[in-house]
């Protein structure tokens, strides 16, 4: 059987369409290509943006600011030291763009200045820090992008 120009152009589009749907069908039954909003509650979250504005200000108007330093035994977040022997409260929200199920809250009470996250917590990549406390009524946020 001999095959002609037109019958060529159909098996062409055929094979072309066959390819396009493998490959959709293929990224959207992948576990890996998860198509998630950042927060499972993201609405809610949107209305208490206006308080987390507030703490940042309060954050960045401190004599000292927040800093990250990586050492040997993980990562340690220096507070301001007039928050030290005040018995701070707070969270550290440690986000994963690349994979939700590595995110995680840590709760802190501090006793000194620094706060230590240990090294097996964290795997090498970036991640998005979080960090949220309050000290005689005011709020206080700091966040920070880093690759670890």
């Amino acid at each position: 059987m001999k095959i002609n120009w037109g019958t060529g152009i159909v098996i062409a589009f055929v094979c072309f369409i066959s390819f396009i749907i493998y490959f959709v069908v293929r990224s959207n039954t992948d576990s890996r290509a998860d198509h998630d909003l950042v927060t499972e509650d993201y609405y809610e979250a949107e209305l208490s943006y206006q308080d987390e504005i507030d703490a940042e200000t309060n954050s960045r108007d401190l004599e000292q600011p927040v800093y990250l330093r990586k050492n040997e035994e993980g990562l340690e977040i220096i507070f301001p030291e007039q928050f030290k022997d005040k018995g701070i409260e707070g969270i550290v929200s440690l986000y994963r763009p690349s994979n939700k199920h590595l995110d995680f809250d840590l709760p802190f009470k501090l006793s000194k200045t620094h706060l230590l996250i240990p090294d097996n917590r964290l795997l090498d990549g970036r991640w998005d820090l979080k960090i949220t406390w309050n000290h005689e009524g005011k709020s206080y946020l700091h966040k920070e992008s880093l690759t670890y």
